[in-house]
């Protein structure tokens, strides 16, 4: 994909056909190889840094006259530094291995008009002293990196780095998530964890995609897709995987038949209905040694209004009896079920989803996490949200 990037836009064509040492990282511009001056007088090499701004696979005028820096301040001939481009320093992790030590300012009146004239000024701003001390120093290498990145994303993803957060989202790389589950609520976790750069997602639902699912799943279905009665799975990686690269569908029940297909999976969110199956696929993840989030909703119609809870359970290898002491019913079957009647609104998946999906990447260190709850309430009656089972 980031090959086909420098073909497809001219300011990033031409910084390779003019010999700058330039890739793309994830949603950055990397520029390697860029020498400088540092305050013992000494020549060295940096990196430059840019976030990437675009749309599909064309870039657009950069947002930022923002830059990153790896390496030392650089400096004049003489050894002072550079203060007029000067911006911030620290020890910055952008992700995708991208460390940089410094961030600089330099704005040219009405901005940068592509990437080609962002790069090409900051590295003449960092080589010009250089040049003076090693007159053939230069940072047109002629030379291009070995091999480009991969990517779970049909495009790049550009969201996290542009605001400083990639090496947050580097902490779910490593994952193997199933939603066990495609309804309501299930895929509204779908439409969050396609957004990640986790490397599968497995779904499974053997359900058709009917009417009534069209009105409690992200976007919205046309009528010819209504009419073709689609699976669910089926349904769902067709607009899914326009984005996300590692999406696995499983047109089936999990059952004792069929576990396998658990194999290898780090993490699972269920959302499924209660039953003598769910505990199969619950006692699989434990024995996979995976951690996992059940999620549960109860609406009753009462006096011309819905009320309700909406539940959200965590299991870790380290904390998981809970689990087997209530708080996840394995009880299902029958029409006097209370499980049965299955009154779900859009909205409401979506915030059951949504606080699902908040748990795991607070388990991953994503979001800060100062209570460690593996048990979580939400009452649509007062908006009240409790917290139970902490670490």
């Amino acid at each position: 994909m980031s090959h086909a990037l420098f073909n497809h836009n001219a300011d990033l064509k031409r910084l390779r056909e003019e010999g700058y040492f330039v890739q793309v990282v994830g949603g950055f511009l990397v520029m390697r190889e860029v020498p400088y001056v540092n305050a013992e007088k000494q020549v060295k090499m940096g990196t430059l840094i840019s976030s990437l701004t675009m749309a599909g696979d064309q870039t657009r005028k950069p947002d930022t006259h923002v830059v990153n820096f790896d390496g030392d301040f650089p400096c004049e001939s003489n050894g002072a530094p550079i203060q007029q481009i000067s911006h911030q320093s620290g020890n910055f992790d952008l992700g995708h291995g991208l460390k940089a030590r410094h961030s600089f300012s330099s704005k040219p009146e009405g901005g940068y008009t592509d990437y080609f004239h962002k790069m090409t000024t900051y590295a003449a701003i960092l080589s010009g002293p250089a040049a003076v001390l090693k007159p053939d120093v230069t940072p047109r290498t002629f030379r291009t990196p070995e091999a480009e990145e991969d990517s779970v994303f049909n495009y790049t993803e550009t969201a996290s780095d542009r605001v400083g957060i990639g090496a947050l989202a580097d902490r779910l790389k490593s994952e193997t998530v199933a939603i066990i589950g495609g309804g309501g609520t299930g895929s509204y976790i779908l439409d969050l964890v396609a957004k990640t750069p986790v490397r599968e997602i497995r779904v499974f639902d053997d359900d058709e995609f009917l009417q009534h699912n069209a009105f409690r799943t992200p976007g919205a279905v046309s009528i010819e897709e209504l009419r073709e009665v689609p699976m669910k799975v089926d349904y769902l990686r067709s607009i899914y995987s326009r984005m996300h690269c590692g999406i696995v569908t499983h047109s089936v029940a999990l059952d004792a038949t069929n576990l396998h297909l658990l194999d290898g999976v780090t993490f699972a969110f269920v959302s499924m209905d209660a039953g003598e199956e769910k505990r199969l696929v619950v006692e699989k993840l434990e024995a996979l040694g995976a951690s996992f989030i059940d999620v549960g909703m109860g609406l009753e119609l009462d006096e011309g209004s819905l009320g309700g809870i909406l539940r959200v359970t965590t299991s870790t290898p380290e904390k998981r009896a809970h689990v087997h002491e209530g708080r996840i019913s394995f009880v299902g079957g029958g029409e006097k079920d209370i499980y049965s009647s299955n009154i779900q609104v859009a909205d409401l998946n979506a915030l059951n989803a949504a606080l699902a999906v908040i748990k795991w990447k607070k388990l991953r260190g994503f979001y800060r996490d100062l209570e460690g709850e593996h048990h979580c309430t939400y009452t649509t009656d007062g908006n009240m949200l409790l917290n139970g089972d902490g670490k």
